[in-house]
């Protein structure tokens, strides 16, 4: 048999669909066409249906109940049995392959980082990186898809999100050249400086072995025996003993990237760089009763907050930023080692610049398949980002990949939906568990000249990831770290004598109740030791708390100029105005007063893009605006400020042998779970305001009024100026700071 041009046909058994080349190819093409016998597997999405741009291909499909295989059920709540009372039969194919699957839906949670909420959104570049970095994200009006998982550290996926702890602020950005994430925290330094003690620090911080407990705290001897023993650990502990432990939102958090990257400019000049990101909202932090409270109330609260913003239409944003420093064979800059992961450089010093902004627009639609199979690595780098010799940041370029392995379930967890890449991928990584691509070609392996040389090495012009040049100082093998990393107390000094008054008492109030919770008197002894090396004023406080004596120092305190600045007016969360987007504010309603305003004020709230809630005895509507909670459910740490329009009288299920809030019997002038809601309001520093008959009663309970008390004639006004007040977060001129 011959072919139509009279050449002979080919025996059977050719390996690829063009005769290679006697020399190996050189110029670069596409993967080949299969052979004519090798039709590729018609694609079809997980539930059945034929791939589009809609995202309704991938949800379930048709109106029927069926197997996975697509076979319609007519009964899914009896099990098959050899008769009504008799053995269940093995052949009962929907009954095994439901339970089977029911047995097996469950994968292992994160070691770290298990409870976490996402978003997805677009980050858009500024050109403003241009002069240090050529990644194609960062150039002018380019927008990236985006997909931001935030998470506490410690506490297991069933703990409450108000935790005081580190958080967790991943990002992956799904650029035209690759993935880049920016696995980032709340807090610019970490625990350790070396990464094989990454172990460590997460053994003493989570519960104790033997009883698992207690769950997502730090409270506890194994963690502080650590920290007092590990003193590079101070820095870190310090900043979450401050307010930044407790954020009051995602939404309100600050992101840093924790090491030093090296950026590439298209010229090939190098820079060293620490990445930011600073919330349009600015940085706000829960109260310590407010945090416990919720910890029972809403032990949602942060991943509620962040949906729920979202879906009003308050999307959340943060500019992206670079600290910029020369690429000099030291890495320091103003005697702070850059490779240090327990050190951040003062922006006083280094300014932050803007490169981006990204905005969460977009909820998840399925948590299991979005926010816990997400799967982040630091390794995941764009052209013009390399990373650093930082000996934490190197242990996590293998850890990251290696958790996943286990987790997620094999080597693919790439092509996990919200895993892929947004840019074309050739990997030449063929089966294991999960493959879900269908490569063709027979030729998985370098060089070859079956696949016509394909895939091919990307050159410079062609846009190739560079692991950029960089002298490795000679050295020897050893377990050493630089003497420039011994310094565990100077910068924890400079944060120390950056907080306000009232943040110090914040700082006080946190150790004396951590260390108190401590069994052990030694490791108390230990962590006041530490303390007094970081500054005397703060052991003493803390020690009078815990009614022990004040150590004196061990090492040097430094003085005013200690480091290259005394003090930075960046670690502060006070003093500023932000937007005040996303905020809720609740609104106490009498059903029997005058509500003709309420319709009008309730949208008013929601033009300025924050949230109302009207608090009312019962349930349903009042003048026509739907009641958000009621007496009973209603609770103060939802709110960012209270309103009264009202002063509702007791309510009839006002019965404190059944419910506690309703509090002691009082004179009868306000329901007392309202009375409640406004002394903790007081407490927690919020604003408040009121008008007609609610003056009266939020009179009654903070005086004739005082500071963030508004006091007003008609709803609009007093609005306005609730407002205002809450563009500074809190009222802290309410109360006097202990330290001064």
């Amino acid at each position: 048999m011959t072919s139509a041009n009279n050449t002979p046909t080919p025996a059977p058994g050719r390996p690829s669909s063009r005769p290679p080349s006697l020399d190996e190819p050189t110029e670069p093409t596409g993967p080949l066409e299969p052979t004519p016998d090798q039709e590729a597997a018609q694609p079809r999405t997980p539930t059945g249906a034929e791939p589009g741009p809609e995202r309704s291909t991938t949800a379930q499909q048709g109106e029927f109940l069926t197997t996975s295989q697509g076979a319609r059920l007519q009964d899914t709540d009896h099990s098959l049995k050899a008769g009504r009372r008799g053995p269940v039969l093995l052949q009962d194919h929907h009954l095994r392959e439901k339970v089977t699957h029911f047995d097996h839906e469950r994968i292992p949670e994160r070691v770290v980082h298990a409870r976490g909420a996402a978003a997805h959104g677009v980050f858009e570049g500024y050109g403003t990186a241009e002069s240090v970095c050529r990644a194609g994200f960062l150039a002018k009006g380019k927008r990236t898809e985006v997909f931001t998982r935030f998470s506490t550290v410690v506490g297991s996926r069933g703990s409450m999100d108000t935790a005081r702890d580190t958080r967790g602020f991943a990002t992956k950005l799904y650029t035209d050249e690759g993935t880049f994430d920016l696995v980032a925290n709340n807090i610019p330094v970490f625990f350790i400086q070396d990464g094989i003690k990454f172990p460590d620090v997460v053994h003493a911080a989570k519960p104790h072995p033997d009883r698992e407990i207690p769950q997502a705290q730090s409270a506890h001897d194994t963690f502080w025996e650590f920290v007092s023993l590990h003193t590079e650990a101070q820095h870190h502990t310090l900043w979450f003993m401050g307010d930044r432990g407790i954020p009051r939102s995602f939404r309100m958090m600050e992101g840093f990237g924790i090491h030093t990257f090296r950026l590439a400019n298209a010229d090939g000049e190098t820079s060293l760089v620490k990445f930011h990101w600073k919330p349009t909202l600015g940085v706000h932090s829960l109260t310590w009763e407010e945090a416990q409270i919720l910890g029972g109330a809403d032990p949602d609260f942060h991943r509620r907050d962040l949906s729920d913003a979202i879906e009003a239409g308050a999307h959340p944003s943060w500019e992206l930023g670079i600290q910029v420093f020369p690429d000099d064979e030291e890495q320091s800059f103003e005697g702070i080692d850059l490779l240090d992961p327990t050190k951040f450089v003062p922006e006083e010093f280094a300014p932050v610049q803007p490169i981006g902004r990204m905005t969460l627009d977009r909820n998840p639609s399925n948590y299991f398949a979005e926010t816990e199979q997400v799967a982040f690595n630091p390794g995941h780098l764009v052209p013009g980002i390399d990373v650093t010799d930082d000996p934490l940041l190197q242990v996590r370029l293998f850890s990251y990949v290696d958790t996943q392995l286990t987790r997620l379930g094999g080597p693919n967890f790439a092509q996990l939906p919200i895993n892929r890449a947004h840019a074309p991928i050739n990997d030449m990584l063929r089966d294991g568990y999960g493959q879900q691509g269908d490569h063709a070609g027979v030729a998985p392996y370098q060089p070859n000249s079956l696949d016509g040389g394909c895939p091919f090495m990307a050159g410079e012009m062609d846009g190739a990831f560079t692991d950029l040049p960089v002298r490795v100082p000679e050295g020897v093998k050893e377990r050493e770290l630089s003497a420039t990393f011994e310094d565990h107390y100077s910068q924890a000094r400079l944060f120390w004598r950056s907080m306000t008054p009232l943040e110090r008492d914040h700082i006080v109030d946190a150790y004396s109740f951590e260390l108190g919770k401590c069994y052990e008197n030694v490791i108390r002894e230990r962590q006041l030791q530490c303390l007094a090396n970081i500054d005397v004023d703060l052991c003493t406080r803390v020690a009078a708390a815990l009614g022990m004596p004040a150590p004196e120092p061990t090492v040097p305190a430094g003085d005013e100029s200690d480091g290259p600045v005394s003090t930075s007016g960046a670690l502060s969360q006070l003093g500023g105005t932000w937007p005040t987007d996303g905020r809720m504010i609740g609104i106490v309603v009498d059903p029997d007063g005058d509500n003709s305003a309420l319709l009008a004020l309730h949208e008013k709230i929601v033009a300025a893009s924050m949230t109302p809630l009207v608090i009312a005895p019962h349930g349903g509507e009042v003048a026509g605006v739907p009641v958000g909670r009621t007496f009973a459910t209603a609770a103060s740490v939802e709110f960012d400020a209270l309103l009264l329009a009202g002063a509702p009288l007791t309510a009839p299920d006002s019965r404190p042998s059944v419910d506690p809030k309703a509090g002691a019997p009082g004179s009868g002038a306000i329901e007392p779970r309202v009375g409640k809601l406004i002394d903790e309001c007081w407490r927690h520093a919020k604003a408040m305001g009121a008008w007609g008959e609610g003056r009266g009663a939020l009179e009654a309970h903070t005086g004739s009024g005082g500071a963030g008390i508004v006091l007003g004639d008609e709803p609009f006004t007093v609005l306005g100026e609730i407002q205002s007040l809450l563009g500074g977060h809190r009222v802290w001129e309410r109360f006097v700071p202990a330290s001064r």
